[in-house]
């Protein structure tokens, strides 16, 4: 026991002198940007919240810099121009302020890994974590100080291209994993050399654009705001995000750019937030367009008196703020600490103290550490969703390897890869040809691409199919299919890769499907003619090698869905933690059983599809593996919570096969009466659990009142007492089963 008080003696001792001293410098810095402030003129401060898109060195940009009238600058991306532009700011504007270089590194600047939805299939923090430390590194050789990511909008649309770029369906998991990459790309300090400024977006709602059209208006009411979609904002603001920036959409009528209530209510009062705001490209202006501006200067106005901070390259602020301000319609208290936020910005990253790139220093690009990391994560974010005693592939079995994707080096990538070089991917074929040169196999694309609708060369893969032992159909979409300004009507696969699948299939062979996509796609259709199917959202620079290893068993498939699959795209939105209804599904008709000229009955009177049903094609949190797992002994340590207190849930898990296996067990709850009404199921808490053949773990889950506290009726953020489900399982339609009852 005396050890023991020793220990938080000390404890408490050395975070006394880490608070003290984390004090002592941030008063150090509000003195070094206060005094700063007071030396410039109102020009050079509108200057600091003025941001351009880079062309090229020129006698004008440089003027531009050196009389302080550019705060930042979006990609720039030659490290000797980064160095020239900083020397020019830092040696010759009035107050020697630097610029902070921006650029959209959304899932790796040359070493690409799998886009964000692939990196949540993996319910890793530390994988989402790893790869933003990668993209962080190799972008800081470049000059490059800020990244526009993560994105947190929640999606439950899949016709949105850029739910591609999102962490998923649900607030709980994309808290955990946007929180994650906000520590991956800013590292242990925001001065290190390595580190780079994240930037949160969209502020807020843009994932829920009405039809997936995207920049598309939304309306979401206040519960499910506060509820749903400011969730995993909020929990990147604690970990430390540096920026963020507001969305392109209006919501219930007002456009994020001028959303004071956002802005200044929640992001600075509720959230306390010190970094700084910054707009998405245009979307100040856009709010002419969208009908809340009448112009240029009333643009301005409404941004500023909102609380942007930062104008993204459309220049209202340049062109009219003083004029504002000298009108009394702009606060200058309020440009000060615009001003103020991003000067914070740039002395955390260390920019007044060292803004160069260190040209001479040897690059860890594409070094062996960060292609494997790629690769680790690729092989952790595939999901196998049907097995039926195929994988994995023996390697002295002969396959057929068919299809567009199987050499497709560059959509291989995916969307948002400015900096990714296709000659740096290695595509399944490649790794067939180098990794696994004693694999026996014959090649036929077949198709040149995802649209490609020649169906002449479907011979050509019958034959080749006919001649292995196994079919490995590599299908999907192109890059360009998905990310921002790509939405999809329709998700099946496209053009003639069904029936192509079909064609493989008709020889009779075992046929094993790789997909690799930006979205979830509809794949009902297709499964009936594939024995195995292997998902990957696009899985990046090592995504070939990673699926080999999946296929032959090298690694053990892991991945979980972290987005609904449905069965067609009239079900969307379909998600998993969506309210009950008055008449929740029960009895469920087949289409082809009600008689013909039936009497006008309501059929069960419950909420449900009469051709599609209530249920998705595949669960959010639903995955495979080559291991078998039994989850038992489901037990609580109380089932009487007192407000205030928690519990802890435990649960034991086997591996019940002959293969070493990891699995993701889910902890979701349901709050069965509140004063408002709550999810079916809420997601509160992930494990990977790795487990050897015939090895049992008991795991715990600790789940407290705060856990559960959520926006009421009254608009304020608390627990409620009550009755409460709760379930520990594989996914987030199957699991075991407890009560338990909040005093």
């Amino acid at each position: 026991m005396k050890k023991l008080l020793i220990a938080l003696s000390l404890f408490c001792v050395s975070f006394g002198l880490n608070a003290q001293q984390k004090s002592t410098e941030d008063a150090k810095m509000e003195k070094f940007i206060n005094d700063l402030l007071k030396k410039m003129t109102l020009d050079e401060k509108i200057g600091q919240m003025n941001q351009l898109n880079w062309g090229d060195i020129s006698d004008s940009i440089k003027t531009r810099v050196r009389n302080g009238e550019i705060g930042s600058f979006l990609n720039i991306y030659d490290p000797v121009q980064v160095n020239e532009m900083q020397r020019v700011a830092i040696e010759e504007s009035p107050n020697k302020i630097p610029l902070i270089i921006g650029r959209d590194v959304i899932h790796g600047l040359k070493t690409i890994f799998p886009i964000p939805l692939g990196q949540a299939a993996s319910f890793n923090p530390q994988v989402v974590e790893n790869g933003a430390r990668v993209a962080a590194i190799e972008s800081r050789e470049k000059g490059i100080t800020w990244t526009f990511a993560p994105m947190l909008d929640i999606s439950r649309d899949a016709r949105w291209g850029r739910i591609a770029e999102s962490l998923g369906e649900d607030p709980y998991l994309a808290g955990e994993l946007g929180a994650a990459m906000v520590r991956g790309f800013q590292g242990k300090s925001l001065s290190d050399p390595t580190s780079i400024a994240a930037c949160v977006k969209h502020f807020i709602g843009y994932g829920a654009a009405e039809g997936g059209r995207d920049y598309n208006t939304t309306n979401i009411p206040i519960h499910l705001l506060r509820n749903v979609y400011l969730h995993p904002f909020q929990k990147a603001v604690e970990a430390g995000a540096a920026t963020l920036m507001t969305s392109f959409n209006d919501n219930d009528g007002i456009p994020a750019s001028g959303n004071g209530f956002l802005l200044k209510d929640i992001l600075r009062n509720e959230w306390k937030f010190d970094g700084f705001v910054v707009s998405d490209w245009e979307s100040m202006r856009e709010m002419i367009p969208h009908g809340f501006a009448k112009d240029r200067k009333d643009v301005a106005m409404i941004s500023a008196n909102a609380g942007i901070d930062m104008e993204m390259v459309s220049e209202t602020y340049p062109d009219y703020l003083k004029e504002l301000i000298n009108e009394g319609k702009v606060s200058m208290t309020d440009v000060d600490n615009y001003v103020r936020n991003i000067l914070r910005v740039k002395y955390r990253l260390g920019l007044f103290t060292n803004p160069y790139v260190d040209t001479k220093k040897a690059s860890a690009t594409y070094s062996k550490e960060h292609l494997q990391t790629a690769r680790e994560a690729a092989i952790q974010s595939a999901i196998l969703l049907k097995n039926e005693n195929v994988l994995p592939l023996k390697e002295t079995q002969k396959i057929a390897v068919i299809g567009p994707m199987a050499d497709a080096p560059h959509d291989q990538m995916g969307t948002w890869v400015f900096d990714g070089e296709k000659a740096h991917t290695v595509t399944p074929l490649k790794a067939l040809q180098t990794e696994y040169k004693n694999i026996n196999y014959v090649y036929e694309p077949v198709l040149k691409y995802s649209r490609d609708k020649n169906t002449s060369d479907f011979e050509k893969a019958k034959k080749a199919a006919e001649s292995a032992d196994v079919a490995v159909v590599f299908l999907g979409e192109e890059s360009i299919l998905s990310g921002e300004a790509h939405s999809l009507s329709n998700i099946n696969l496209i053009g003639v890769q069904s029936e192509l699948l079909k064609a493989v299939k008709s020889t009779g062979k075992p046929v094993v499907v790789v997909i690799m996509a930006g979205r979830p796609l509809t794949i009902e259709r297709d499964l009936p003619y594939a024995d195995a199917v292997l998902y990957n959202f696009h899985p990046g620079t090592m995504g070939g090698p990673a699926i080999l290893d999946l296929l032959y068993g090298k690694a053990n498939p892991s991945g979980k869905l972290p987005v609904t699959f449905v069965r067609e795209v009239g079900q969307i939105p379909m998600y998993y933690n969506h309210n009950n209804t008055g008449r929740p599904p029960q009895w469920i008709p087949k289409l082809e059983d009600i008689a013909i000229e039936a009497p006008q009955t309501s059929l069960g009177n419950t909420s449900f599809y009469l051709d599609s049903g209530d249920k998705p094609l595949y669960p959010f949190g639903y995955g495979l593996s080559y291991s078998k797992f039994e989850y038992s002994n489901l037990a609580l340590s109380t089932t009487e919570l007192a407000m205030g207190g928690s519990l802890t849930a435990k649960v034991t898990i086997k591996n019940t096969s002959n293969v070493d296996g990891t699995e993701v067990a889910q902890l979701y709850v349901r709050d069965l009466v509140g004063s408002i009404v709550r999810p079916v199921k809420e997601l509160k808490g992930f494990q990977r659990v790795s487990l050897k053949a015939g090895e049992s773990k008991t795991i715990e889950f600790k789940i407290s009142t705060d856990d559960l506290a959520f926006w009421g009726r009254d608009l304020t953020k608390k627990a409620e007492q009550g009755d409460f489900d709760l379930w520990i399982g594989t996914n987030s339609a199957d699991g075991l089963k407890a009560k338990f009852v909040v005093k």
